[in-house]
């Protein structure tokens, strides 16, 4: 008997399980075959570690399980609608002879595509698949049947190949060793088409495109243009570093005149000091020879001492008659002094 199924992560199998006198059948673990029908087949590689090795991705929906031997209450296929079963992906794996067939029929062409009539029809797969099956409430109806739910082991990897199967996938191949060309020269002769793309025959004239004239125009442009351009550029970035010492000569002159800037510190206190102390520093004398070194020295000191003189004379008031009167009272007096003085040293 064939009976449509449901998924085990139906909301009613995890009721069935916790519901108590209920009848149930549960096996686990069990070899069946799944009809799939398959939507899709491409032609993957696996990665450098596996030196590309080339294998097949199919994808497709679960249409039925079939057990190895009839389940409680005679049930000996379960089905799903179109729509209603779950999605399958699956991974073919060709052996070492089946690479060699492949290669036989053009693999390594740029022609090699996967065959288009192994899908949209029913694979049959080998799987494992967890059953629960709900036994009927009794009641001798029509509608009274029993109720199945599966569960497929690995439904969205399944690893198959030739022997586990059953289909040799590289016989349904079309021979394509004598159409287009190898890839890796296709794939050589693009990117030479591409490194040398001025060797493809346009559809357009030189004339039509306008790169004739251009390139007369570009050859008959003078060489000694370049010089002008040359020295305006130097005249030009002669003329903004002028201009930007200017703005730097008038902000420091700002900064100058701003009491309480630095600059004007400096203006006010230092550099008048300094230009005042330059003004009064006296030049210094050239070397004169050893030999007249002396006698100019002495004559510098003599009229050093005579300028000292005249300026203490000029710079001394003058005395009144009564001053001078008393000053020469004063000096005689001095004078008899000392003129006793000598008389008692000779007695």
């Amino acid at each position: 008997m064939r009976t449509a199924g449901l998924p085990m992560n139906d909301v009613w199998a995890h009721r069935v399980l916790r519901e108590r006198g209920v009848e149930t059948h549960r096996l686990e673990g069990v070899t069946a075959q799944l009809g799939v029908m398959v939507e899709s087949l491409d032609l993957k590689h696996r990665g450098k570690e596996e030196n590309y090795r080339p294998y097949l991705h199919i994808t497709g929906e679960l249409r039925s399980v079939t057990p190895p031997k009839t389940l409680p209450f005679g049930i000996s296929q379960v089905t799903y609608s179109p729509g209603q079963g779950e999605k399958v992906d699956a991974f073919y794996e060709f052996d070492d002879q089946q690479l060699v067939v492949l290669a036989g029929k053009g693999y390594f062409t740029s022609g090699f595509a996967v065959p288009e009539q192994v899908t949209g029809i029913e694979w049959e797969l080998s799987a494992t698949a967890d059953m629960l099956v709900l036994a009927p409430s009794g009641a001798q109806t029509e509608d009274d049947t029993p109720v199945v739910f599966t569960q497929i082991h690995g439904i969205g990897g399944l690893e198959i190949d030739r022997e586990s199967s059953g289909y040799d996938l590289a016989g349904y191949f079309t021979d394509h060793s004598g159409d287009g060309v190898p890839r890796t020269e296709a794939v050589v002769d693009e990117r030479g088409l591409k490194a040398h793309s001025d060797a493809i025959d346009s559809l357009f004239t030189d004339d039509e495109l306008g790169l004739d004239s251009e390139a007369k125009h570009i050859v008959a442009a003078p060489v000694s243009q370049a010089a002008p351009v040359v020295d305006g550029m130097s005249a030009r970035l002669q003329q903004i570093e002028a201009e930007i010492a200017a703005e730097q000569e008038q902000y420091r002159t700002e900064r100058a005149s701003t009491e309480g800037t630095t600059e004007n510190l400096y203006r006010e206190r230092v550099a008048a000091l300094l230009h005042r102390a330059e003004e009064q520093k006296s030049p210094f004398a050239p070397p004169v020879p050893d030999r007249e070194a002396g006698a100019d020295l002495h004559r510098d000191s003599d009229l050093e001492l005579e300028e000292q003189e005249t300026r203490r004379r000029e710079a001394k008031p003058v005395a009144s008659l009564d001053v001078r009167k008393r000053q020469v009272t004063q000096r005689a007096a001095d004078l008899d002094l000392s003129d006793d003085g000598e008389q008692g040293l000779g007695s």
